[in-house]
């Protein structure tokens, strides 16, 4: 990973969170943790916007709720406005309006889709089948299924019983901050894609990766690429080298 560079300008990462909030505050301390650095001055300078009174993503397609995009775009305009160079979204299901979110920034927005395939890709799976858990809406609407397949992976995704039998539970205790209450249906969900083919299964909420703890993840026979991990190294990666261009 490139080094920072002494008197670069400063590139700052805005980071459009609070879908949950404790995903986007999870998201902002993994920035932190996964930067090689070894003093303050060589971090990348985060600002964090959680704002939970997004409306519902999943609710909004999958049941005709109120749509999240207005909300998204007041946060995206908060952040350019603040100083921000780039924005992440630590949200998967919000990516389904990743166009518009786009469209309407003049900053670049990290993609969370990318984000993992290169997670998978770094760390040697070729192919595929790739398990996926997530959201109704994130699942129903082919959000990962449609980039996985483009990148030239296999799919094996859950039938929608079982999207609300292990991936609605799992979520739901991590909004409710019982994070631990989670492990069991996610950990369900694993071992079902995994009994399916599955090589590799993706965390693709980010609620997941916080009820599936990083020390309890050998226990699985596939690898688990996790959203949040993905999109952080993402959001470094960029920022270190556009502050390097910058110089």
């Amino acid at each position: 990973m490139t080094a920072p560079v002494a008197d670069a300008p400063a590139r700052r990462l805005g980071v459009l969170g609070g879908m949950g909030p404790l995903a986007g505050a999870a998201f902002a301390l993994r920035v932190v943790q996964l930067t090689p650095a070894q003093r303050d001055q060589e971090h990348i300078p985060v600002m964090l916007y959680n704002d939970p009174s997004v409306p519902d993503r999943s609710s909004a397609y999958m049941a005709g709720g109120p749509s999240p995009l207005p909300a998204m775009l007041r946060g995206i305009g908060t952040l350019i406005a603040a100083g921000a160079d780039c924005i992440a979204t630590p949200c998967n299901t919000a990516h389904l309006w990743f166009d518009d979110m786009q469209a309407a920034s003049s900053k670049p927005m990290l993609h969370i889709v990318d984000a993992v395939i290169e997670d998978l890709q770094r760390r040697g799976v070729r192919g595929g089948p790739i398990g996926i858990l997530g959201t109704p809406a994130t699942i129903a609407l082919g959000l990962y299924q449609k980039g996985l397949r483009r990148a030239g992976f296999d799919v094996v995704e859950p039938i929608e019983e079982e999207v609300a039998q292990f991936c609605v539970p799992a979520i739901a205790a991590v909004k409710a901050n019982r994070p631990e209450d989670g492990f069991a249906p996610c950990a369900d969900g694993i071992r079902r894609l995994a009994a399916r083919g599955a090589q590799a299964v993706v965390l693709g909420c980010t609620e997941l990766p916080l009820a599936m703890p990083t020390a309890r993840r050998a226990e699985f026979d596939v690898l688990l690429s996790d959203s949040i991990d993905a999109l952080a190294l993402q959001a470094i990666r960029h920022v270190r080298r556009e502050q390097a261009l910058a110089a």
